[in-house]
């Protein structure tokens, strides 16, 4: 079993080549076995992917509109279609909920705060909004929706499992990504709002950068 001191902080891991979708799911669900097991640390593992995308357990058939794009995966995380690729840093999240507390509503409110501080780093305002899952940036300086209202794009997508009280899945921030291949589907179903990323937004942000403020804000949103 592990000692306290080894347990009481997330491993941070980091793979610096495109990892394939199936290889990380597999590493994952072992990882989740071993947390469960009290045999490994939780662990935050931050990564990027290969263009792809996945099918959430609520995704509709109709919201993958160019089937042939890329591969599409089956996931069992929760939500609709989502994409991922070079330039979107992907945390996966691997946390004893037996250990924070287990409610998770409670948990993905968390993981909401800690995307919308990791935001705040650079300066960018992420904002919840009532039926849309992720975390959206307003876009006053782009034309408004047809009925007058800010345009608003999504810049974070969240997607989550838990497996014996142990998370795994996670979330994606768009940091470079090339935003037109998300074209191949409906972004979480949701066909109203666009996407966008740190640097669509102006902002000359790195991977590097992502990473060390996700660092930092975990410990004030997961820790505190």
């Amino acid at each position: 079993m592990l000692n306290a001191l080894n347990a009481s902080h997330p491993e941070w891991l980091f793979s610096d080549n495109l990892v394939a979708y199936p290889q990380a799911v597999a590493d994952m669900e072992t990882r989740v076995a071993e947390i469960a097991a009290g045999t490994a640390r939780e662990a935050i593992w931050l990564l990027e992917h290969p263009p792809l995308y996945t099918a959430g357990t609520s995704a509709r058939a109709e919201d993958l509109t160019d089937p042939d794009r890329f591969p599409v995966y089956a996931s069992k995380r929760g939500g609709q279609y989502t994409y991922h690729g070079p330039g979107q840093r992907v945390g996966y999240i691997m946390l004893d909920l037996n250990r924070r507390g287990r409610d998770v509503r409670a948990f993905v409110a968390q993981v909401e705060d800690w995307v919308i501080a990791t935001l705040d780093q650079f300066n960018v305002k992420g904002e919840r909004r009532a039926g849309r899952v992720g975390v959206w940036v307003v876009r006053p300086e782009l034309p408004p929706n047809a009925d007058g209202s800010p345009r608003e794009d999504k810049i974070a997508a969240i997607g989550l499992r838990v497996r014996r009280w142990v998370s795994f899945h996670g979330l994606s921030i768009n940091v470079e990504p090339d935003l037109s291949h998300f074209d191949g589907i409906v972004p979480c179903g949701i066909r109203d709002h666009g996407v966008t990323s740190l640097v669509d937004l102006g902002l000359p942000v790195t991977m590097a950068d992502v990473d060390a403020a996700l660092k930092t804000t975990f410990a004030q949103v997961f820790n505190h």
